[in-house]
């Protein structure tokens, strides 16, 4: 229970300082951060001395820093999608990818903070207090 709640803190936390911060207002910080929680599972696997985790995480990675870069380049929803996307894989992702790397904690703390930060962007978005794409000049 204490990871999920620690997830939904910290991502709140982060949002919020961000948005206030004004961190956020550069288009790039959600995708940069889908593309840092996409490269975790890799670093488990390097922990955990397995390549055949490291490639089948580094290709899952990879789907999601793509996804990241579109979101970025066309729409934030991309990026808010990745997020939770990225969330719902982290609940199942024992069953989809051995890794002996993964701290016991780790699914329910970065699940929970995955679906959180793009429920966050989600808001952000919606609101109009960011905007979904790139402006033209």
């Amino acid at each position: 229970m204490l990871p999920l709640v620690v997830g939904v803190v910290l991502a709140l936390a982060v949002g919020v300082f961000a948005t206030v911060t004004g961190l956020d207002r550069d288009r790039a910080f959600y995708p940069v951060v889908m593309i840092v929680i996409a490269g975790i599972y890799g670093f488990f696997a390097i922990l955990g001395q397995s390549t055949h985790a490291l490639v089948l995480d580094g290709l899952i990675g990879t789907v999601f820093v793509a996804v990241a870069v579109v979101g970025f380049k066309r729409s934030l929803w991309w990026t808010a999608a990745a997020l939770a996307g990225h969330g719902m894989l982290d609940f199942v992702h024992a069953s989809v990818v051995a890794n002996p790397g993964v701290p016991a904690f780790w699914p329910a703390f970065c699940g929970a903070y995955d679906v959180v930060a793009a429920a966050y962007l989600a808001w952000l978005l919606q609101s109009g207090r960011l905007p979904s794409a790139p402006t033209t000049a």
